[in-house]
């Protein structure tokens, strides 16, 4: 019996787990290309999810295509360490040089979560500590170790292993008191809470580091003060912690440099880097200096896949067109502008709330306009008619109230402008369908 597109789109919970195959919105598409996804209906969709914040220099990019080729006529597979090859050496040199400060030397994965295993168990293994503190609404993967340390929603806790972790208030800028100085008021509440830690549940000198994304991605796309993250920086310092940056979302121009470590001006210990990095082949990395990698010997960590030699190619043209094209300044112009025209629609629609925004990494609430609170169920139904006019955006924060707008960098402001059109009708046509059924509101 043949099967049609839409009989295995129709059956597939009969073969792939529902974990994988029930995410929003589920659109079967047939292609990618650029900004576009095309659907197996016939329509083309702008996409402002970029894969999830991975396919940063555009869908299919030909200088990528081309490399993959080019990966693929030599090299398919490693395995690094049994044999070597040129572009993985090369891609060391390459991210090396665009790393912050010290942040040298690499151990290859495939993805982000096992860049965030990789960093902790590198912090643990040099410090001899056996504790790690992380920030509330903080996401870093799914297994069992990063699985300890991510508080973005509940659920991804669930059956978490036993692994020493401790956690803090991430930044929180709806919580300073009107006419207090919100930098000041942040930092002084990051030593409290750091110190009413160190008094109730663990000692310092049992702490091998600190994990935190430097904006919350899953957790809802919260930008702290970069003084606030300057001064978790002078808290590892002072107590003697490693400090991981989570960049796997962040990473490779997405917030306007090529990482936020540069953008908000502080350098940690060990960076875990992925989605961006390859342009959707799975490619990752845990990040140190040769000092602090030189501590973690031949045999105490290890992969198979990892560094893949197609992969590698793929990345290092990555980097050839974020140069090329100055996607970071694209990034800046773009994401600036972006919200700005985010800022007009906030005046239009109550139920939009806070606008969240570095780079082409935005954020936009969704509220309910009678009490100021996230509404997740009207968030589904504004991306599910921004969707029918043909504009594909994501959603994250711990009520799923927040949308994601994360083109790919290469986006265009006509492109912008086209999608914040879609959205914009979207939500009229949501606040429509509401006065209908309960009559003229505040919305």
């Amino acid at each position: 019996m043949t099967y049609t597109w839409k009989d295995k789109y129709d059956n597939m919970g009969d073969r792939l787990a529902p974990s994988m195959a029930k995410d929003h919105p589920n659109l079967p598409v047939v292609k990618e290309e650029g900004c576009y996804y095309y659907g197996a209906d016939g329509k083309r969709y702008l996409d402002f999810t970029s894969g999830i914040a991975t396919t940063n220099v555009g869908h299919r990019h030909p200088k990528v295509v081309e490399a993959i080729h080019k990966g693929a006529d030599s090299l398919a597979h490693g395995p690094s360490g049994v044999i070597m090859y040129e572009s993985i050496l090369t891609l060391a040199d390459r991210l090396a040089d665009v790393l912050p400060g010290d942040l040298d030397c690499f151990f290859f994965a495939n993805s982000g979560t096992e860049a965030i295993e990789g960093a902790l168990k590198l912090a643990r293994h040099v410090t001899e500590k056996p504790y790690v503190i992380s920030f509330t609404g903080c996401f870093h993967g799914r297994s069992q170790g990063a699985m300890s340390v991510s508080t973005s929603k509940s659920k991804y806790r669930k059956f978490q292993p036993h692994m020493g972790t401790f956690q803090v208030p991430f930044a929180d800028r709806s919580a300073v008191p009107e006419g207090v100085d919100e930098e000041q008021y942040l930092m002084d509440k990051l030593e409290a809470d750091f110190k009413a830690l160190f008094n109730h549940q663990v000692m310092p000198e049992e702490v091998a580091a600190v994990i935190l994304e430097p904006v919350l991605g899953e957790g809802g796309y919260v930008i702290p003060p970069a003084s606030w993250l300057q001064k978790v920086r002078k808290l590892c310092d002072h107590y003697g912690f490693l400090l991981i940056f989570d960049e796997v979302q962040t990473g490779f121009g997405r917030t306007g440099e090529m990482f936020a470590a540069q953008t908000f001006g502080v350098t940690p210990d060990i960076m875990a880097i992925a989605k961006g990095i390859a342009n959707g082949i799975p490619l990752s990395a845990t990040v140190a200096s040769k000092e602090l990698m030189a501590k973690w010997p031949m045999g105490s960590h290890g992969t198979t896949f990892g560094g893949n030699p197609i992969a590698c190619e793929a990345a290092l043209a990555v980097q050839d067109v974020i140069a090329e094209e100055d996607l970071l300044e694209n990034a800046k112009t773009l994401g600036a502008y972006a919200k700005a025209e985010f800022e007009i629609l906030k005046k239009k629609h109550s139920v939009i709330g806070e606008i969240r925004a570095v780079g082409l990494m935005i954020g936009i609430e969704i509220v309910d306009p009678e009490t100021g609170k996230g509404d997740g169920e009207a968030l589904f139904n504004i991306l599910d008619k921004a969707l029918e006019n043909g504009v594909l955006f994501y959603f994250c924060g711990n009520e799923s109230e927040v949308i994601r707008m994360i083109p790919p960098l290469t986006v265009t402001k006509e492109q912008v402008d086209e999608g914040l059109k879609m959205l914009d009708d979207a939500i009229s046509a949501f606040v429509e369908e509401k006065e209908s059924q309960y009559g003229i509101s505040a919305l």
